[in-house]
């Protein structure tokens, strides 16, 4: 299937590397318009060159983007709305790991965890509907964590902040319901992705020794590859979900069920 994603104008969050540019790769290659912002900003803007040199006219847009900035939020929004003439697909991406138990972690580390994976989608949601409304049909696609549904001893705060992800992207999907809007609010739930977030879970960083290792852990015997949340936001994008709303997509080869 081609241009399953005609007509959709996608705001991308933490675009400029991992999950995020491989989202909007793949949306883009769907027929999408995308938008992409990150912190890191000419990150975002490469990625942003490379689709459009790819395609061979502007369909991507870059911008640079504290989530954790609630005033922020609402000018990459309007920012995006301009570009794009509309929104009608929201991916909240941007998050980080940080590794600790409910004892051994800083507030610091509490709060900077909760910030960025779970303050920053509400902020984004709260933003973005306003333009959203006006471009319905909508989808609002939060990646939160197989970790936000399976805890983990030394993974107090992003265990609370993705499971904050998973529940708040309920209750946006019944908030819209109940006011007759055409916007749906699902979360996807990766188990181990190899991108740059792997970093984190090791003093080493992503060697191939931790590979193997949260390989092990993994039913099907390896990891994820980005492609798999790609296509997972795709279809949560597309009109192929326009019944799903307020649902969990969990994409962790099996980890959840044993």
């Amino acid at each position: 299937m081609v241009d399953r994603l005609k007509g959709k104008k996608a705001l991308i969050t933490g675009g400029a590397q991992g999950l995020g540019a491989t989202i909007g790769r793949m949306m883009a290659a769907e027929g999408a318009i995308v938008t992409l912002t990150d912190r890191n900003e000419e990150g975002a803007r490469a990625t942003a060159a490379a689709l459009n040199a790819e395609h061979g006219r502007e369909i991507a847009f870059a911008f640079g983007h504290d989530v954790t900035d609630a005033a922020r939020w609402d000018e990459v929004v309007s920012a995006a709305d301009a570009a794009m003439s509309g929104i009608n697909v929201l991916v909240n991406n941007a998050g980080i790991a940080v590794m600790g138990s409910v004892e051994s972690l800083s507030l610091d580390d509490w709060d900077r965890c909760m910030k960025v994976n779970s303050d920053s989608v509400f902020f984004g949601i709260k933003s973005a509907l306003r333009v959203m409304r006006d471009h319905q049909p909508g989808s609002i696609i939060n990646i939160s964590s197989i970790s936000g549904l399976v805890a983990g001893h030394n993974l107090a705060a992003y265990n609370a902040s993705k499971a904050a992800v998973w529940l708040l992207s309920k209750s946006v999907a019944l908030h819209c319901a109940r006011l007759r809007l055409d916007i749906r609010s699902n979360s996807i739930h990766p188990a181990f992705i190899k991108t740059p977030i792997l970093n984190d879970l090791s003093p080493k960083g992503a060697t191939e020794e931790l590979y193997e290792k949260l390989a092990k852990q993994v039913p099907l015997g390896r990891l994820g590859d980005p492609s798999d949340v790609g296509h997972a936001a795709i279809y949560l994008a597309s009109d192929e979900s326009r019944f799903m709303t307020g649902s969990e997509l969990k994409l962790d080869g099996g980890l959840s069920a044993s």
